[in-house]
């Protein structure tokens, strides 16, 4: 079944026309990103638009929202006045199936646990036109990436790995819940004109290194705020040899940089691909317009007069990677790894190794996998460490099954998950004997800050490719170097591990007997969404209340977060999912993992109405009863992560009127806007180190709250002192409408409400 088709062939019968009326405005040549950007504009540009600086309206193609983050989304969306969604947009169903002892059996504990939202997403997905996916059909990238992604085409999702179907030439952008509401609804959507990265890669991949090293090393070299407000862009001969697959791995883990999106341009890895997932049309059709889905010659003559920023990369050089702990940039050639563990006193002793996920698992990933897998077999070797496999969909699973691969990891002792997010994000019952203990796992995962796959501070979690997860697997130890050390087999005898081998796609086609779709009914006017009152995992939304029209005086200091504080601190993953539709009971995990300046413990603030210790949340609502706001500063790149928006409504619903930081991750500053709140910066980063515990704050001049004007905040000390210090913000005009009524989606329903 071929998505899509008319709506692919319409913006390719268009797309020429539109990139070249783009080239004449801009008057020079155009990346790729250029042509899938100007071609998907709102409405006609009058103007070239400045990257970096302006504002400008899109319109996505397509929407794809995940079960944790669908039910917030569409509970807005139920709000907003419309009868059927304006465009195609998909439900996945694979943040809530909890790993723990394998996949059939926590696939069916997931079915009764989560009765309830599953319920829900079907039926509001079956009422306003959206095609749902059941629980077990897939991680939504990979879903994306095998049913929906199409060269030039351009995407949303409430997600941050969106960016995954840039494998096949697509814009695809993580949002929040809100952001999805406008598409959905038929709105402009409003993104700043990313700045462009380009990676020029030369040479081929060989031996052990894998499209994953690239952006491990990518990582390595621009950290995780590289990448922010950026596209990054890969091109030359290097990058058309890597699979589609492969290519899709890159874009996913691009997130971990801050990226907006990665991409690469159509060629024949990307057809192959296509056809091999059932979409030979598309591929033709895509073959017809090749040349405007990819960048013009003129780029990869001089890339660096038309990037803003080049790196270049040689494959035939790179090295495998080992990136962390707690950090996705902290890279690691192998070849210095080893002695990494050592001079830091990382555990050496590998407990975990975990291989899958949306980042890792596809065929070829799987095949190269099982091909060490094999060998372990063949050379008497045992796995010393846990090992785990999460399959990407029902129909990698069902491939991999039927040629074979899951006997081959059976036999080594591995333990196959659901085809479903798990440790990734937390949503793993790991057995361990001591919770407290230092330990190690590695994962081809994206994400390793602390806590994030198994709740536990004490675990360092490294991320790899599948090939060397595997490999460590089999050693036990994160000293082990597979491409020159020896493993004694079972046999006392030692032997070495041979280069992974493996194919890009299954010689036998894929095959599936239920891939887990559900179209929706062509008339969802009958189709009744309920949620019960006394419902605990579901609440109906009430709108947030205006903007009084007055300064902000009076408000407490809530947390001064110290280091690094991801969405994750923010609005914990993990066992909280089972909350993710209802604001309330979910606010209680908001910022419990953040690190209070002043005492560096998590979860323990100083309450200002009692000079009493206490959890951030509960100091947040008593805060809130008294009829006080609240203020939370942080540090840089403020909101790292997942593009979760209940790390911006939680803060909202329990009274805080502002976040002041020294930088924002893109994806939380614009959550934070859209739900009506103060999302400001330092003019002077120093002045973070002003703000005191006990500080009674204010916010001023919001009579005057303008485009590029900056806001002053008072910073009112207990020994009668006061600071005055200047923010700085990025909102627009729209965005200055949103605060003042009191957010997005009040002003969408405001809209609805006129037009009709």
């Amino acid at each position: 079944m071929v998505f899509d088709l008319d709506l692919i062939k319409k913006l390719y019968a268009e797309m020429p026309a539109r990139v070249d009326s783009a080239r004449k405005l801009v008057g020079k040549p155009l990346t790729l990103a250029e042509k899938i950007l100007y071609a998907h504009l709102y409405a006609p540009a009058a103007k070239a638009y400045e990257r970096g600086k302006d504002y400008v309206d899109f319109a996505p193609d397509r929407v794809a929202m995940q079960d944790a983050t669908a039910q917030m989304a569409l509970l807005q969306f139920m709000t907003c006045g419309r009868a059927t969604v304006a465009v195609p947009s998909t439900v996945h169903c694979d943040h809530l199936i909890q790993a723990r002892t394998g996949a059939v059996a926590d696939l069916n504990a997931a079915l009764d646990t989560n009765k309830e939202v599953y319920d829900f997403l079907a039926s509001i997905s079956n009422k306003y036109g959206i095609g749902f996916w059941k629980p077990g059909a897939g991680i939504i990238h990979q879903v994306v990436l095998e049913n929906y992604a199409f060269p030039g085409g351009m995407m949303i999702g409430t997600d941050s790995h969106t960016p995954n179907a840039g494998g096949l030439g697509m814009i695809a952008i993580g949002v929040g819940g809100a952001d999805a509401v406008d598409v959905m609804a038929g709105l402009p959507w409003e993104l700043k004109m990313p700045k462009l990265i380009g990676v020029k890669l030369t040479g081929r991949l060989s031996g052990w290194t894998s499209s994953k090293d690239i952006i491990l090393w990518v990582a390595g070299q621009l950290t995780v705020k590289g990448g922010t407000g950026a596209i990054v862009e890969y091109f030359g001969e290097g990058a058309d040899s890597l699979s589609a697959t492969g290519k899709g791995t890159i874009c996913n883990m691009g997130a971990e940089i801050g990226a907006t999106c990665s991409l690469f341009g159509y060629d024949g890895k990307m057809s192959a691909y296509l056809k091999a997932t059932g979409r030979e049309e598309v591929a033709v059709l895509a073959d017809g317009i090749r040349d405007y889905l990819r960048p013009d010659k003129e780029i990869y003559e001089d890339p660096k007069k038309y990037y803003d920023q080049v790196l270049e990369l040689d494959l035939s050089t790179l090295e495998p990677y080992v990136n962390g702990p707690f950090t996705p940039d902290l890279a690691w050639p192998i070849s210095k790894f080893a002695e990494a563990v050592k001079t830091n006193n990382w555990p050496e002793r590998l407990e975990v190794a975990l291989i899958g996920s949306c980042t890792n698992s596809s065929y070829e990933d799987i095949s190269r996998s099982a091909s060490l897998a094999q060998q372990a077999i063949d050379k008497n070797l045992k796995t010393k460490a846990e090992f785990t496999i999460t399959p990407g969909s029902e129909q990698v699973r069902f491939t991999i099954e039927k040629d074979g691969f899951l006997k081959t990891f059976d036999q080594i002792g591995g333990v196959v998950l659901a085809n479903a997010c798990g440790p990734c994000i937390g949503q793993w019952a790991r057995h361990i004997d001591d919770p407290n203990r230092k330990n190690s796992i590695i994962t081809s995962f994206n994400r390793n800050f602390a806590k994030r796959n198994d709740g536990l501070a004490s675990t360092h979690a490294f991320v790899a490719s599948p090939e060397i997860v595997t490999a460590f697997a089999i050693a036990g130890s994160l000293t082990f170097n597979p491409l020159k050390d020896k493993l004694k087999n079972e046999k006392g005898q030692e032997v070495m591990l041979d280069e992974p081998t493996g194919v890009e796609l299954p010689p036998k086609g894929f095959s599936v007997d239920d891939a887990g779709y559900q179209a929706p009914a062509k008339d969802g006017k009958s189709v009744q969404v309920v949620v019960k009152e006394d419902s605990q995992r579901l609440q109906l939304l009430e709108p947030f209340a205006a903007w009084e029209g007055t300064d902000l005086k009076g408000l407490k200091l809530l947390i001064k977060a110290k280091g690094k504080c991801t969405t994750d601190h923010i609005s914990m993953a993990g066992p909280w999912l089972k909350f993710r539709g209802h604001l309330d009971n979910i606010s209680n995990n908001m910022l419990i993992g953040a690190v209070n300046y002043f005492n560096e413990k998590t979860d323990s603030v100083k309450n200002e109405l009692t000079g009493q210790y206490g959890p951030v949340p509960a100091t947040a609502r008593a805060y809130k009863a008294a009829g006080i706001g609240s203020v939370v500063v942080g540090d840089e790149n403020y909101g790292e992560g997942s593009s979760r928006e209940h790390a911006a409504m939680e803060p909202r619903h329990l009274g805080v009127r502002a976040i002041i930081v020294r930088s924002f991750a893109r994806i939380h500053e614009t959550n934070l806007k859209k739900q009506g709140m103060l999302a400001l910066t330092f003019a002077n980063k120093e002045d973070y180190d002003k703000v005191q515990e006990d500080d009674s704050i204010d916010i001023t001049g919001l009579a005057q709250f303008a485009p590029g004007k900056p806001i002053t905040v008072v910073l009112n000390h207990k020994d009668g002192s006061k600071d005055s210090i200047t923010l700085n913000h990025t909102y627009n005009e729209p965005q200055i409408a949103w605060f003042k009524a009191g957010g997005a989606l009040n002003v969408i329903r405001s809209e609805f409400a006129n037009a009709k």
